[in-house]
């Protein structure tokens, strides 16, 4: 017998995001390092694609990857960030899969070669994660390596060591754990550049001119967790070598369109849409960049206020404008505050398992009010904790 209670075949009503007592809602006070805050009008959007995308009727989760709607949602995706970031038509531009973990392993395969080892900077937790997995696939060279003072500062472009025949230079160039990033490439060799951009990508403008490729997983500024960006210079393409698997090879995505297999569609669903807010909303790039470096001088400007209370964990000349890593001076208040901050509504303070303080990420869609509210809340914690 065919069931056909209501409850299956009705579109439910939509929750409502409550605001806490403060005005705020959960996401608006979302200060996660990853999957990060996303942009209210999106998950809206989201939350009803789920249900029934307008255009077909049919859930979001259940559109086929070999559809039309999904052909032409990849191709405005792409569009969209050419647009967005100014990409030059000779970058190839990927969603794929494996997150920025993958693309550790899959670079060395694809580029390594072998005239001289790749040149790889060591700068925080990150970095030295695609270090180790590199290392796995090829020999590679430390250019600069910041351990020794725990990570807080970065390299001047004259502090590398780069052998002019390596095949490529790698960097981070947001430290997301502990809050360091690079202002602008520091390189200024004839040696390709690759950059980890996955925690600043779509924050502030790239400069492709110094990068040979970039690539970014989606759960800081871009969307859930999921789907990885890769924009590479097609000059690239003619170093990676035959008889790779065929899924760890470039250029079988450039051929199949980012369609090789099933690719992550509500994940590049949601890419989309946060591009089009970029757009749309936000005013492109560069107001972005913008409104992302007002927001970090302001909880920066709270921190130093507060310096005789909580120490900031990057030197100030690299502070980065998406994470912010921060301890209190008497250890006994990490634990404290993070507790007191989650009854008042804040969600994702806790520091990194391998640094431990306190950690506020300012992505894109976290506002100005939001980081505002949050610098209030650490002013009077101290105050009534000195």
């Amino acid at each position: 017998m065919l069931w056909t209670s209501p409850i299956f075949w009705h579109n439910p009503p939509m929750p409502s995001m409550p605001p806490c007592a403060t005005g705020f809602s959960a996401n608006q006070l979302n200060f996660s390092a990853g999957p990060g805050a996303l942009p209210e009008p999106v998950l809206k959007e989201a939350q009803e694609a789920i249900w029934a995308l307008p255009e077909t009727g049919v859930s979001v989760l259940g559109m086929s990857h070999r559809s039309d709607w999904f052909k032409a949602l990849l191709e405005e995706s792409e569009r969209n960030l050419r647009e967005l970031l100014a990409i030059p038509e000779r970058y190839r531009v990927l969603f794929l899969q494996g997150g920025s973990s993958l693309q550790f392993s899959m670079i060395p395969m694809n580029f390594a070669g072998t005239a001289a080892p790749a040149a790889y900077v060591r700068s925080g937790y990150w970095s030295a994660k695609a270090i180790e997995e590199a290392g796995c696939v090829a020999p590679l060279h430390v250019a600069w390596d910041g351990s020794a003072d725990g990570y807080r500062n970065l390299p001047a472009s004259c502090a590398l060591e780069i052998d002019r025949a390596a095949p490529y230079v790698h960097y981070v160039s947001n430290e997301t754990i502990e809050g360091l990033q690079f202002a602008a490439s520091p390189f200024v060799h004839d040696v390709p550049v690759i950059a980890d951009m996955s925690s600043d990508f779509l924050s502030r403008p790239i400069d492709f001119e110094r990068h040979a490729m970039l690539y970014a997983h989606a759960q800081k500024n871009v969307g859930p967790a999921g789907v990885t960006i890769c924009v590479l210079d097609e000059a690239l393409l003619s170093r990676i070598p035959e008889g790779l698997p065929p899924m760890l090879d470039y250029r079988t995505h450039i051929r199949h369109g980012s369609n090789y297999n099933t690719p992550p569609v509500f994940g590049i669903y949601v890419l989309n849409r946060v591009t089009r807010w970029m757009r749309d909303t936000i005013g492109g790039v560069p107001a972005m960049a913008e409104l992302n470096r007002a927001k970090a001088d302001h909880l920066y400007r709270t921190l130093d206020n507060l310096d005789g209370v909580i120490a900031t964990h990057a030197a100030r000349p690299y502070r980065s404008t998406m994470n912010a890593s921060f301890r209190f001076r008497d250890e006994r208040l990490n634990a404290r505050f993070l507790e007191s901050a989650s009854s008042a509504g804040f969600v994702g303070l806790g520091g990194h398992r391998s640094l431990g303080g306190v950690r506020a990420s300012l992505y894109n869609a976290v506002s100005l009010a939001a980081v505002g509210h949050l610098s209030e809340f650490l002013t009077g914690f101290c105050t009534s904790h000195a």
